[in-house]
Parts: structure tokens; sequence; C-alpha cells
């Protein structure tokens, strides 16, 4: 266990669903294989006002939108120093920080997540490993998902990975080599639907659970054409936009009905790919949806597994400090397996301490 150095990091996560902001303090070490112990973990909520300048990012010209970066840089930078203090965290290598995704068309080569700005070390006086996806889209990969070389290292008890977050995400060896991949929206959706309703989420699955799903609408979802596309593939909120919610509006339902659809839909989508007998750990918010869950396991004939509250809402942060700790190694942190990116890579960007 002491023969190699032993890694403290901050792992920073926002996600699409705008549930606030993750943050990850773990320590990691490797003699054979890759260990990790979480130390302290909280998430933030965004305020009214952050959330909906997020919400909005996406249609921002290029001024406001680096006006934006430059905000949101110093916002995540005072988040940071905030949760170090709080936690009166004085033994820290780095901050390995996501950022938030504003735009990702890996298609048109394009994708960006705000935060990532040098100025975040001039805070937090610690070196900082961000910006993770541009270098992959780059390389002619998708950009995502980046949780896969996490998996493989720290989960591989696990014979596949899936995550509910904004979007299902799935990860799994096949053919001796990992692939991932976005499967279905989940809670950018449920909680797009919910919020007209007054409410952040759906509770346990609450309002699904106590309405029929509308079976056109279910079929016409499932025949979208992403869902025949093989892997790897990616979703974003653009295509949440322009393909995904015209579909739902103009089937005119009530919001009710319409959630109700949506965790049908999500559950149909995850259960067809999750392998009979094969074990499969779920984390995100998502996994709080009981009904959700329910609906999974009684669709698919995989052994699921919940694993403690701590690694369902905060695995992606604990990843992505892992992703910093192997390129601060300059060691592979994403797979051309997983992206369809020309090559294995060691991305990010470094920011020595200011």
């Amino acid at each position: 266990m002491n023969s190699e150095k032993i890694y403290h990091a901050i792992g920073v996560m926002s996600g699409t669903s705008l549930d606030g902001i993750d943050f990850c303090y773990v320590g990691f070490s490797k003699n054979t294989i890759w260990k990790f112990k979480i130390i302290q973990a909280e998430t933030i909520s965004y305020s009214v006002n952050w959330k909906q300048k997020l919400q909005n990012a996406h249609l921002l010209g290029a001024e406001e939108l680096a006006n934006l970066n430059e905000a949101y840089t110093f916002f995540l930078s005072e988040a940071i120093s905030s949760f170090i203090s709080r936690k009166s965290i004085t033994n820290l290598d780095f901050v390995a920080s996501h950022g938030h995704t504003v735009l990702h068309q890996p298609e048109n080569g394009i994708t960006l997540q705000i935060g990532n700005l040098a100025k975040i070390t001039s805070k937090l006086k610690v070196p900082v490993v961000c910006d993770f996806r541009i270098q992959d889209v780059q390389l002619g990969g998708q950009g995502a998902p980046l949780v896969p070389i996490g998996d493989e290292l720290l989960f591989n008890e696990f014979d596949m990975c899936l995550n509910l977050g904004g979007f299902a995400n799935i990860s799994l060896q096949q053919d001796q080599k990992r692939i991932a991949y976005d499967v279905c929206p989940v809670n950018i959706v449920l909680n797009y639907f919910t919020e007209k309703l007054g409410l952040a989420f759906d509770e346990n699955g609450a309002i699904a659970k106590a309405n029929q799903p509308d079976e056109a609408l279910l079929q016409e979802l499932n025949k979208l054409e992403f869902y025949q596309k093989s892997s790897p593939k990616s979703l974003g909120k653009e295509w949440i936009e322009a393909v995904f919610l015209p579909v739902v509006e103009k089937h005119r339902l009530s919001t009710e009905v319409i959630i109700s659809t949506l965790t049908h839909h999500a559950a149909f989508q995850i259960a067809k790919i999750l392998q009979k007998d094969k074990k499969v750990l779920i984390t995100g918010g998502g996994a709080f949806n009981l009904y959700l869950i329910g609906l999974i396991k009684e669709k698919s004939e995989a052994e699921i597994v919940l694993p403690h509250n701590k690694i369902i809402n905060y695995k992606e942060a604990l990843i992505f400090a892992f992703l910093g700790v192997l390129r601060m190694r300059n060691e592979t942190n994403v797979l051309a397996s997983v992206t369809g990116a020309s090559k294995n890579h060691s991305s990010g960007k470094i920011f020595p301490a200011s």
C-alpha cells in the first residue's frame, strides 16, 4: 500500500441535471491495483440565478458566453475554496474539476465546459487539472463518457456500471476492451417536467408510479434514431431540445402522464442493454428513483447492485479526481474504445498553483 505515492485530491463535478456541484475529497493509492477512500463529500445546490444562467448558456453569443465562463470560473473557485475551508482540508495535492458542459457537439468538433479558465488556481493556491473533454474531441472522439477508465480500474468487480444522471450511461468490458456510451435521457427530462409541477424532482418516482404511461408517445420515443446507432455515441442538451422534447410536446399530454411515460421509456432503454446474469452497479441521482429502479429490475434479468449512498452520489466526482491522478502521472485516462478517438490518451489541462 505504501510502496507508491498516496494522492489526495478533490474531484469537482457539475452535471447536466443541474442539481448542484459535487465535491469529493479522496485518497488514492496503488500497490498492484488502485484503491480509494472517500474522506469528505458534499453537494452544493445552485442558486435559482445560477441555475437559470446555466440552463440558458447554450443560447448565448460568443461574447456573452466568454463573460459567463469568466464569472463561472470565479464562482467555482470560490465554491471549491469554501469546501476546502469548511472541511478543514490541508493535505491536498490538486483539484480535478470537470466544469459545466454548455455545448456538446462532437460531430462538429465542439465541446465546451465552462469554469476551466487558468484563473481558477489563483484563489485555490493548489494545482488544478481540468478541461478533460476537449482533447478527445480534437482526436476525433465523442469527448464522453470519461468515467469508464475509473470503472475499469476502481470498480472492476462489476460487469457493467450504469450511471443515472442527466443521461443514463453504461460502461462494460466487451471483446477484451472497455466500451461505454450514453443510453437515454433520465433526470434532464424528468426534472424539466417535474419543475413544471413546482417540484425539484419526482421523489421515489411517485408521480410516475401514480400515472399510466402513454403508449403512443412511448413507441415514438423508442423509435428515435439515436437508439438505433451503435456506440460510441453520446447525448447533449442540444439533442434534447432539437429532437426529444418536440416529440414529447406534440402529444399534448398532462405533465404527470409525460413523467410516467419518460420513466418507462428510460427503464425500457436501460433494460434493453443490461445483459442476463451480469452484475450491474447503479449510481447517480436516478438510483434513488425507486419506481425507475423497480421497472429496470422488472424488465431485465441482470443482477442490480445499489452501493452505499456516498458511491451513488459521488462516483462521478470521485472518478474525476482519479482522472486527475492519472493525468498528473501522464497515464491514459481516456480510452479510444469508449470515445471513438484515434488513440488512448492522457487528457486534461494542468494549471500549476499560482
